[in-house]
């Protein structure tokens, strides 16, 4: 499922684009949260695709060896190890991924480029390596070359997948990482005597989505207070010289903070001190980090962050 803080991540670009679009109404805009959002679960399908892909082009460069006028006695009898492989195997029949990349007009055959260099990247590695020189046939060995595949540097710093992802759908920009994750995850669930892929679902429960549009709306709705609540603890830094951005993330920690009270305040301290590392100016999160723990402090000794349940302070 997606993970809040990929939530939290939504709601602040969302936000940045409510504020600099000026978009009057916040209904225009919850709706196209709700469009990112979605688009995020999508790519997490679209990336479980991704390895049946690669194995159909693997299945045709032995197909097309073994009908060359002279082939050779390897080319005559492939190690078929790989397009043999049973998780594949698994989901590339799942109705379930299948439907959802059908309805959702997911997949990757025009991008025949990015599939063999991938693939070529694949073989050439050592996990692929010797789980091909490898004898003894296991689902979980199955299971593990599929894993490594998708946790190699050859996918996640893959610049030519991220040229096709942004490509595909604007949306997905900063997204892979997250939807590797929850591949992985979906992964490490699967079992050889499974009737289909455990997918995982799109939030851990509608709380997930009440939370990013709780936290978009009313971050919306009070930004010119908040911002002026952020100022206050700002020392010696000239306020107007901080970039959107910084203010984005800080009015937002700070919506969270307050309007949250089940959610302790370290917990969102730290999620948007992460957050800042990725998408604040350069050298900054050190000066969100103190503005931050500054105003949290005296706002809860004011009595106007409150923080219900054991431990929750």
């Amino acid at each position: 499922m997606l993970s809040r803080r990929l939530l939290r991540i939504k709601v602040v670009k969302s936000l940045y684009a409510h504020i600099q679009g000026d978009v009057d109404k916040i209904e225009v805009s919850l709706k196209n949260l709700r469009y990112s959002v979605d688009k995020a679960y999508e790519l997490y399908f679209q990336m479980l695709w991704l390895i049946v892909e690669v194995r159909r082009y693997a299945a045709q460069r032995i197909e097309i060896g073994r009908n060359k006028q002279l082939p050779t006695p390897e080319e005559l009898n492939p190690n078929t190890k790989f397009v043999d492989n049973r998780l594949i195997d698994q989901i590339e029949q799942s109705e379930v991924i299948g439907d959802f990349i059908q309805k959702h007009r997911l997949g990757w055959t025009a991008y025949p480029e990015l599939i063999r260099d991938l693939y070529n990247a694949m073989v050439e590695s050592p996990y692929y390596q010797k789980y091909m020189a490898t004898e003894t046939r296991t689902f979980k060995s199955d299971v593990a070359l599929v894993k490594a595949f998708y946790m190699s540097e050859a996918v996640e710093d893959s610049e030519l997948l991220e040229s096709v992802l942004e490509e595909q759908s604007i949306m997905w920009n900063d997204d892979l990482g997250s939807a590797l994750i929850m591949v992985v995850r979906t992964l490490e669930d699967c079992r050889a005597s499974q009737e289909d892929i455990p997918v995982l679902p799109q939030f851990k429960n509608e709380e997930d989505w009440n939370f990013a549009k709780t936290l978009f709306s009313r971050s919306a709705r009070n930004y010119d207070e908040n911002l002026a609540t952020v100022e206050r603890f700002i020392v010696n830094w000239d306020v107007e010289r901080i970039a959107l951005m910084d203010n984005l993330i800080m009015t937002t920690a700070l919506t969270e903070l307050k309007e949250f009270e089940e959610i302790p305040s370290k917990v969102t301290l730290d999620e948007y001190i992460e957050i800042s590392k990725y998408y604040s100016s350069p050298g900054s999160n050190q000066f969100i980090n103190g503005v931050l723990d500054r105003l949290t402090s005296q706002l809860t000794a004011d009595g106007v962050i409150v923080k219900t349940g054991r431990g929750l302070k």
